[in-house]
């Protein structure tokens, strides 16, 4: 594999050339397995594994040793950022003998019967899922205390959500994690993300906001989720990384992409599959946070991975040299 696979400038001396290619020739069969089952095109596999492998050296220089590390990693629907997890847990634990627990926000979801709960006494669209306000926090900040404190023989049991069912899976389906990880990847479109300021909420961001959130009150009571709970929440961060999208006409292109994905699996049908136009209204639902992020958070998260066009990688950026 040759170090400049993507042209990407990496930090210098953070993973020589000889090591990437030592490194490649070792993880390469696991690597390509997984790529298979996340049904990716094996022609990316050299260039995809050299920003894995590049990842994993910068995460490993970063943890303290004595503590669990947890890295953060946001990105739009559809960027790719539950795919880069995997690959990047995978990384980890061969290359790196690091034990890694891979969390996703997504598993967090509140109960179909507490945001229907939602819906009837706040606003009605907090009965679809993903907005900050829908989740159980608590049961977040309760999941990472739990690992980090967590003994050898300690097993953890990792919550799961069905989206066929819009409901969390019951305790004897959910996987489980024993002892304490040394790394946690905790990945989410909305990981990381700071309120807006009040004055940002006045106008409308597209016409979901225009028609159904008229009076601002849905966007309110999400910024105030971000104020609170959401901010312990992601205070837990001892990294972030972001996964930085071209667009919103991406995001739909990409999310749409995933729904025809999904339509090939053999549980799809057990869920009901999107149109065209239901994500384009699903989007909406995350658009304001989406284009907040993009406007702020390039400068403030650890390091930031941009995505071009074609959803390639097309600039490596690290904010933060001391990680």
């Amino acid at each position: 594999m040759r170090a400049d696979a993507l042209d990407l400038k990496w930090p210098d001396g953070l993973l020589p050339a000889a090591q990437l290619d030592q490194q490649w020739q070792w993880i390469q069969p696991e690597f390509l397995a997984l790529m298979q089952r996340q049904r990716l095109p094996e022609t990316l596999a050299q260039s995809l594994g050299s920003v894995v492998l590049h990842l994993a050296a910068w995460v490993s220089r970063a943890r303290n040793p004595s503590n669990t590390f947890v890295l953060g990693i946001n990105g739009a629907q559809g960027s790719g950022k539950s795919t880069l997890s995997s690959l990047l847990a995978l990384a980890l634990t061969h290359i790196h003998q690091q034990r890694v627990a891979v969390l996703s926000i997504d598993d967090l979801y509140k109960t179909h019967d507490e945001r229907q709960r939602l819906g009837r006494e706040i606003h009605p669209l907090l009965v679809t899922r993903g907005v900050p306000g829908t989740h159980d926090v608590a049961m977040g900040l309760e999941l990472i205390h739990a690992l980090r404190s967590a003994a050898a023989t300690t097993v953890t049991r990792l919550p799961a959500f069905s989206k066929a069912i819009d409901d969390r899976l019951p305790p004897d389906a959910r996987p489980s994690f024993q002892g304490r990880p040394d790394i946690i990847l905790f990945e989410g479109w909305c990981v990381g993300t700071t309120p807006e300021a009040e004055t940002a909420l006045i106008e409308p961001t597209n016409r979901l906001e225009r028609e159904e959130d008229a009076d601002g009150r849905w966007r309110r009571y999400v910024n105030e989720q971000l104020q609170g709970s959401y901010k312990d929440l992601f205070a837990q961060l001892d990294g972030l990384l972001m996964l930085k999208v071209p667009d919103m006409a991406r995001v739909i292109e990409w999310r749409t992409q995933q729904e025809k994905q999904l339509s090939t699996q053999s549980d799809a049908t057990d869920r009901r599959l999107l149109d065209a136009a239901a994500i384009e209204r699903f989007i909406m639902h995350y658009e304001r946070l989406t284009r907040h992020n993009l406007a702020e958070m390039s400068s403030r998260a650890d390091l930031v991975l941009t995505l071009n066009q074609q959803h390639g990688f097309s600039d490596v950026h690290i904010n933060k040299p001391r990680l």
